[in-house]
């Protein structure tokens, strides 16, 4: 037996990535294009948490594609990692109407998310975003190819300067 969606849930989560705003577009407009109502969940698992929350439209995603960070903000949420606050979160959830969640994130959103399902059989869908393209079952995340151009722009930059004073510069670059 389908389901019928009516109300998705939307939230980002952990560190921010590039490409995170084109995600949360993506998944607004898709859902405004199927007549599901987007829900977007602002500070992560947090806003799950306290409830914050408001529908969102084409409108409210319109010129976010450029912008680095994301909209609705980002939190790592310590209250989620424990069951009693997953619990929180999933009264929230129910009390909103909301019929499934989409989660973009990394390592640590997916860890959450998995636990959220597993509990409460929560439909899921979940966009790996992280610039340590660390995600299991996936080559490349939303922020990864970003994240390397901009370290590769950077080090050209650097070597320049390198090459103009006859030096020898180390860069070490980590996640």
């Amino acid at each position: 037996m389908t389901q019928t969606l009516k109300r998705i849930g939307l939230l980002t989560s952990g560190g921010d990535a590039p490409g995170m705003n084109a995600a949360i577009r993506a998944v607004v407009r898709a859902c405004a294009y199927h007549g599901i109502t987007a829900v977007g969940i602002e500070m992560g698992y947090q806003g799950l948490i306290d409830n914050q929350m408001a529908n969102m439209g084409a409108r409210d995603v319109k010129n976010i594609i450029h912008r680095g960070g994301t909209i609705l903000k980002s939190a790592r949420c310590m209250v989620f990692y424990d069951a009693a606050g997953r619990e929180k979160s999933f009264k929230s959830y129910k009390s909103n109407f909301l019929d499934a969640l989409v989660v973009i994130g990394g390592d640590g959103t997916f860890t959450g998310a998995l636990a959220f399902e597993s509990e409460f059989g929560v439909p899921l869908v979940g966009f790996p975003a992280t610039i340590d393209n660390d995600i299991f079952g996936t080559d490349y995340t939303i922020g990864c190819d970003t994240a390397l151009n901009t370290v590769v722009e950077a080090i050209d930059k650097i070597r320049d300067t390198a090459t103009s004073h006859n030096r020898l510069f180390f860069v070490e670059v980590g996640a």
